[in-house]
């Protein structure tokens, strides 16, 4: 099953980060996502051609974040967002942050 037919899970924390090796493995099914921090955060920039489109994506990535319980935390501005995932409660990545990652790519 691909990643963007999952859902996300509730992380009640209590569980080690996902190491970075196991990251680098999953971002590739991700290619415009890239590892930050360490491998301890997932990130990724996309560009329009104006603030409102920008502000739609915004929008639709929230109702999509409000669905999955996972939510990302999001730059926007003229014509970007920077969209940034990881597990706040273990401060790293979990498969969470894939699986959201995969479902906004499909935005």
């Amino acid at each position: 099953m691909s990643l963007s037919d999952q859902h996300c899970t509730p992380c009640q924390g209590g569980v080690e980060p996902m190491a970075e090796t196991a990251a680098r493995e999953h971002l590739t099914a991700l290619p415009e996502w890239e590892l930050a921090e360490g491998g301890r955060r997932l990130r990724r920039a996309r560009d329009f051609p104006d603030f409102a489109r920008a502000l739609d994506f915004v929008n639709r990535v929230g109702e999509l974040a409000e669905r999955e319980g996972h939510h990302p935390d999001l730059a926007l501005g003229y014509g970007y967002v920077r969209i940034e995932l990881y597990t706040h409660k273990i401060d790293g990545l979990h498969e969470n942050d894939f699986i959201l990652a995969a479902k906004i790519d499909r935005l």
